[in-house]
């Protein structure tokens, strides 16, 4: 079933939006590691960077695009507060950027949303609005929270500057490592992707761009191959992250000229990669964050011979979560 039309006139982003954003998010987001593991070069025939997105701010990528969003507001607006809509990192890293930046933030955040990403944003001092992600639309209800506020309304992917700011993600990896030959990165509303594409290609033409959603929530794979935007129902899938029905409509119009591929890995694959980066790298990976590694392990992408970077997107899971997922004997 196809989605509606993407605007053929619809702004993108381009190298110097990211290059901007790096000079504004400097002093306040994390720099954050590129990290490797022989054991995974082993297991892959790759030469792999991770590039750890999970010790960010707030555990996850998503501080970027929120920051250099919030902190591009004029200051009128910056009085009033702002609104945002997510199911965790993006809500967390909106509440944080409010907070440094001195304004109101009030979160649309669903029911079934962890736990601990809940009271993360509360802990920041942002007011929590909650709604059914299966039965009402966050968009609509988001559109009309920052209305009827007076709020400015900073979308997890559907806006500029917030692409702008996850592209840093892709310029950082660059900058560390030199010539990559692939970059695969995790992929739910497009955002994180398409800023980190547009640093990528803008840095280096000939790059692979390879995204990874899960079996469950192939919205960007099948609108990839449709050529315009679809929409499926609502993911049931532990990668929370990247449960989403359907593409942005400015990140597909960035992804569609930019990206490769998108392939598919299974809870149970994301599982493993979660365990192998526990057990391997000692890195506690949540599992949007973990999907790349997920790929790469279990063959559904194969980039043997080849330099290669993965962005491991987040780690904001709690121990009971993680322990749930993995099994008891990991907490031992």
């Amino acid at each position: 079933m196809t989605g509606e039309s993407v605007r053929q006139d619809a702004p993108v982003i381009g190298l110097e939006d990211v290059r901007a954003a790096a000079v504004r998010l400097t002093g306040h987001a994390t720099r954050t590691p590129v990290l490797t593991s022989r054991t995974l070069n082993a297991r892959t025939g790759a030469q792999v960077f991770l590039k750890c997105e999970n010790f960010q701010r707030v555990g996850a990528f998503k501080f970027r695009g929120a920051y250099n969003a919030v902190s591009a507001l004029p200051p009128e607006q910056l009085a009033r507060g702002v609104a945002a809509y997510s199911s965790g990192n993006h809500a967390q890293a909106v509440a944080l950027a409010a907070r440094e930046l001195g304004t109101r933030a009030v979160i649309l955040m669903p029911e079934d949303a962890p736990a601990s990403k809940v009271a993360a944003v509360k802990a920041y001092g942002a007011e929590v609005v909650s709604y059914d992600r299966y039965t009402e639309d966050r968009v609509m209800l988001g559109e009309a929270l920052a209305r009827d506020g007076g709020l400015a309304l900073v979308p997890p992917y559907e806006h500029a500057d917030v692409m702008a700011g996850q592209g840093t993600v892709g310029l950082e990896l660059l900058e560390e490592v030199g010539p990559l030959d692939a970059i695969v990165v995790p992929v739910g509303g497009g955002g994180l992707m398409a800023g980190v594409a547009t640093a990528a290609t803008g840095l280096q033409p000939g790059i692979t761009m390879i995204g990874v959603e899960p079996e469950l929530g192939d919205d960007q794979r099948r609108s990839l191959l449709e050529g315009d935007r679809v929409r499926i129902p609502i993911p049931r899938t532990i990668a929370d992250g990247l449960a989403i029905d359907i593409p942005g409509e400015l990140t597909f119009c960035v992804n569609r000229r930019l990206v490769s591929e998108i392939v598919l890995v299974s809870d149970a694959q994301i599982l493993d990669a979660m365990r192998f980066l526990f057990d391997r790298m000692k890195l506690v990976v949540e599992p949007s964050g973990a999907v790349p590694v997920a790929a790469l392990l279990s063959g559904r992408v194969e980039l043997s011979g080849k330099r290669v970077g993965l962005v491991i997107s987040g780690g904001n899971i709690d121990v009971q979560r993680f322990v749930a997922l993995l099994g008891a004997s990991v907490g031992e």
